[in-house]
C-alpha cells in the first residue's frame, strides 16, 4: 500500500496547520455492506471461520469492543464478525490520508499512535453514551512483531469503566498473524485463518470490579504467543520467503553480540559478522544450521534483545544519531516530505534537528510508554514516528538501522524512575 508524497519545506513547518479534527460521522450501512462484500475474497482464502463465545452474557449494545492487532486482515474479520452491527473504528491519522471523507463515512475516529490524545476519550464516551454507538479499538495500537501483543495503555480498564458499556473481546487466532507478519514485506502465506467472539466485561462486572482488576484481566485476555502457538496446532508454513525480513525483528546476534548485523533470506537467518546461521522451521522454530543454537523462540530471541538494551541503558552505553528523511502530516490529502534531518535517541528522549539546524523538537522518555516504529511504511522503508497529537515526525533512516531496538529502548526508559 503507497501514500500520497508532497513536499514541503522546514522553513515552511511553522506554517503548516495541525493535524485537522473532524467529527466522526455515523457509518453508512452502503460504505458497511460494500466493505463486507469486498473483504469476502480474502476470507475465502483464509477459510475464515469463528466461534461465538458469549453465551449468556450477551447484553444489547452499544459495545465497546477490543481487539489484538494481528495483520491487514483484521479489519475483514472485524467486518465479517460484526456485520450488520454499526460501528466506528478508531484508527491511525495517517490511514486518512488520500481518502478522509470515506473514512468518517465509515465511521472511522483519527488519532495518533502512542501519543496521548485526551479529545479521543471524550469523543468514544460521546459516541457510547450519547450516540449509542458501538466502538471498535485495537488497544494494542501497533500490529505484533513477535507474535505476542504489544504493550497496553495503562488505565485501559479505566476507559472500559468509564464508557460504562459491554466490553467484547475478538481475538485472532495465531494463523492470523502468521499469514502476514509485518516483517515479512506484505507477502502473505497460504493458512487457514479463526477468532473468537467473547464477552470480557458485562455492565455489572465494569461496575463492581476496580480499575486495577479489570486492568489485570485485559493483560491475560492480551497474553499470547502466536509462534508457540504455530507449533502447539501444528500449522505449517511452507512458503520458501518466510526468513525474509525477520531481520527486522531479530536484529542482534546473541553469538558475537552486534546490532544490525542479522540478514533474513528465504527460510534462513545469518549474522553477517560472525556467520551465525539459522533455519525458520516450518512450524516457525529456529534450528542453527553450524553450530549450538542460542534460542530456538522466536520470542525468547525478541526478549534477549530487550535484556541487552536494558543493560545498555543501565550502564549509559544506549543511544544513537542518524540521518534522516522527515515527514510530517498537516491535512489528510498527504504526507509531506520536509526534508533531511538528524535524529538522536539516548537516555534524555528523542532529539530531532533540521538539516540546517535551524528546527529542534525534542521529546521527552516519559511521554509516551511505547514508540510507533513500522517495517516499509507505506512501502518508503522501516520508520521512527515522534511528536504529539498536533504535529506527528515519521522519520525514515537514511542508513540502515533496527528500529525494533527504538521501541524497546523507548518502552525500557519510560519504566525507569526518574532522575
Amino acid at each position: 500500500m503507497k501514500i500520497k508524497i508532497k513536499k514541503t519545506s522546514w522553513e515552511k513547518l511553522a506554517e503548516l496547520p495541525k493535524i485537522p479534527y473532524h467529527k466522526p460521522l455515523r457509518p453508512m450501512f452502503l460504505l458497511r455492506l460494500l466493505i463486507r462484500v469486498l473483504s469476502i475474497p480474502a476470507l475465502m482464502q483464509t477459510r475464515f471461520s469463528y466461534e461465538d463465545l458469549r453465551g449468556d452474557r450477551k447484553e444489547e449494545g452499544p459495545y465497546l469492543i477490543l481487539m489484538n492487532h494481528s495483520s491487514f486482515l483484521d479489519l475483514k474479520i472485524a467486518s465479517k464478525i460484526l456485520f450488520p452491527h454499526p460501528y466506528s473504528i478508531v484508527s491511525t491519522t495517517d490511514a486518512f490520508v488520500g481518502k478522509s471523507l470515506l473514512m468518517r463515512l465509515i465511521g472511522c475516529v483519527a488519532t495518533q499512535k502512542f501519543v496521548t490524545d485526551a479529545g479521543l476519550v471524550l469523543t468514544m464516551l460521546r459516541l457510547a453514551k450519547k450516540e449509542k454507538r458501538s466502538i471498535l479499538m485495537y488497544p494494542e495500537a501497533g500490529y505484533s512483531f513477535d507474535g505476542r501483543a504489544t504493550r497496553l495503555p495503562k488505565k485501559l480498564g479505566g476507559l472500559c469503566k468509564k464508557m460504562g458499556v459491554p466490553v467484547l473481546l475478538i481475538r485472532t487466532d495465531a494463523s492470523a498473524f502468521l499469514r502476514d507478519p509485518l516483517y515479512n514485506g506484505l507477502r502473505t502465506r497460504k493458512v487457514k485463518a479463526g477468532a473468537t467472539l467473547s464477552c470480557l466485561f458485562t455492565r455489572a462486572e465494569l461496575k463492581e470490579k476496580s480499575v486495577d482488576e479489570l486492568d489485570a484481566m485485559l493483560e491475560k485476555a492480551f497474553d499470547f504467543d502466536h509462534f508457540a502457538a504455530q507449533r502447539t496446532e501444528g500449522i505449517k508454513i511452507t512458503e520458501s520467503f518466510r526468513a525474509e525480513g525477520l531481520e527486522r525483528i531479530l536484529y542482534r546476534c546473541p553469538h558475537c553480540e552486534k546490532d544490525g548485523v542479522m540478514k533474513g533470506h528465504g527460510v534462513h537467518l545469518t549474522c553477517t559478522s560472525c556467520g551465525a546461521e539459522y533455519l525458520l522451521e516450518e512450524d516457525g522454530s529456529l534450528s542453527r544450521q553450524n553450530g549450538e543454537a542460542a534460542f530456538n523462540h522466536i520470542p525468547r530471541w525478541v526478549d534477549y534483545q530487550r535484556d541487552s538494551v536494558k543493560k545498555e541503558l543501565a550502564n549509559g552505553a544506549y543511544g544513537f544519531t542518524l540521518p534522516v528523511s522527515v515527514y510530517t502530516i498537516c491535512d489528510h490529502k498527504a504526507l509531506y516530505l520536509v526534508g533531511k534531518g538528524t535524529l538522536t535517541h539516548d537516555r534524555s528522549g528523542f532529539t530531532l534537528t533540521s538539516e540546517d539546524k535551524r528546527f529542534t523538537y525534542r521529546q521527552d522518555p516519559y511521554s509516551s510508554y511505547s514508540l510507533n516504529v513500522d517495517f516499509f511504511f507505506y512501502e518508503i522503508g522501516d520508520m521512527i514516528s515522534i511528536g504529539t497529537k498536533d504535529r506527528l515526525f515519521y522519520c525514515f533512516p537514511e542508513t540502515p538501522y533496527p528500529v525494533h531496538k527504538a521501541r524497546l529502548a523507548a518502552e525500557e526508559m519510560y519504566l525507569l524512575p526518574k532522575a
